[in-house]
């Protein structure tokens, strides 16, 4: 697997988002770390290289947060771990390069109101016709991943009153929330074709599902999460998907079709998670009725349990959720820092938490 985190660059002062990213990326390369420029200024995307085990994969996003932020540093800019900006100036200038300028001439304000920030993990999977299955499998799992890494509750210095803002601001995009069901990989391509072809996307980058299958390399990529706050959480996120998607592929390899839910029961359950977030109801797609998001989170790991004790990572994720239930993952942190101190307490307890 591997993993993107997308980071929010900040003045260090206020706390506001500066366009930066580009005098980031040099003091970077510098410093022997490529990092990607994302669509406005104000954010920079770490890549892991691919790796076979959680331990691996931590010892990459430390060393990966940590250059970042030294290069930052070097150049008078803070980094934020966050979904959203906490305080945001009216818009965002949008990167120059060809690509980015021709997003802004067609869609307007959702280029310059971005700033938003998520995390991808990239699962090896046989072939694009297993991808496009395994999508089918993960669906019903997108609502409590979602309600999981929750890191975006406080927007324009103001409590949302949503555990995941980012998740609303995102799924303005045309391409954007859970991917239909499909039939096939000649579906899913022909779907894609029809939203290029319409002029609704531009190219496949903007295929913006929270599962899609990789245009070049044999693996499924899955988009829902903010980036979480810490290291730790994007480890553990990124091992359940991990057991999520090789627990769909033994299924097919029982020849168990995934169950065909709904788009619009898994978007009332996305919406669900992204307002009340791990602390709150979730909406219990078997069922449908609304559950305590943590006994839905408690469900699915036991689902893919076998995946992770065979991977050696059970325990390890079972340790990384009992601090999340402790401490409370990255939406619940910033709720009650807003409440105690204001906006300049969240901005420090964010800066706080993306240090490795």
């Amino acid at each position: 697997m591997g993993v993107e985190e997308e980071l929010l660059l900040i003045d260090p002062v206020t706390g506001h988002p500066v366009a930066r990213n580009r005098d980031v990326a040099n003091a970077a390369k510098d410093l022997g770390l490529e990092l990607q420029l994302e669509l406005t200024t104000c954010q920079v995307e770490t890549t892991t290289p691919v790796v076979s085990s959680s331990a691996e994969l931590r010892h990459h996003l430390v060393e990966l947060r940590s250059t970042a932020i030294r290069a930052a540093r070097s150049v008078g800019v803070g980094v934020l771990a966050t979904g959203v900006p906490p305080t945001v100036p009216d818009s965002f200038p949008v990167t120059d390069s060809p690509r980015y300028r021709r997003i802004a001439e067609h869609y307007g304000m959702l280029a310059h109101e971005q700033g938003i920030s998520g995390c991808h993990v990239h699962v090896a999977v046989p072939d694009r016709e297993a991808a496009v299955q395994v999508s089918n499998h993960l669906r019903p799992a997108l609502p409590i991943l979602l309600a999981l890494t929750a890191n975006s509750a406080i927007y324009r210095d103001a409590d949302s009153g949503f555990a995941s803002w980012r998740r609303v601001l995102w799924s303005r995009w045309p391409a954007a929330g859970p991917p239909p069901y499909f039939q096939s990989a000649k579906h899913y391509d022909e779907l894609k074709a029809t939203l290029i072809d319409s002029g609704l996307i531009l190219d496949d980058g903007m295929v913006y599902w929270d599962i899609r299958a990789s245009e070049n390399f044999p693996t499924i990529e899955v988009r829902i999460a903010d980036v979480p706050a810490t290291v730790e959480e994007t480890v553990c996120f990124a091992t359940i998907v991990r057991a999520l998607v090789l627990t769909a592929l033994r299924e097919l390899d029982a020849g168990n079709i995934a169950p065909e839910v709904s788009d619009g029961a898994v978007r009332t359950a996305q919406w669900l998670a992204s307002r009340d977030g791990l602390a709150g109801n979730g909406f219990d797609l078997r069922t449908s009725t609304s559950r305590p998001a943590a006994t839905l989170l408690d469900e699915m790991i036991e689902h893919v349990r076998p995946a992770l004790d065979d991977l050696g990572e059970y325990d390890k994720t079972i340790a990384g959720l009992r601090v999340r239930n402790t401490q409370g993952n990255g939406a619940i942190r910033q709720q009650r820092a807003f409440a105690a101190g204001g906006i300049d307490a969240v901005v420090a307890e964010a800066a706080r938490l993306t240090k490795p």
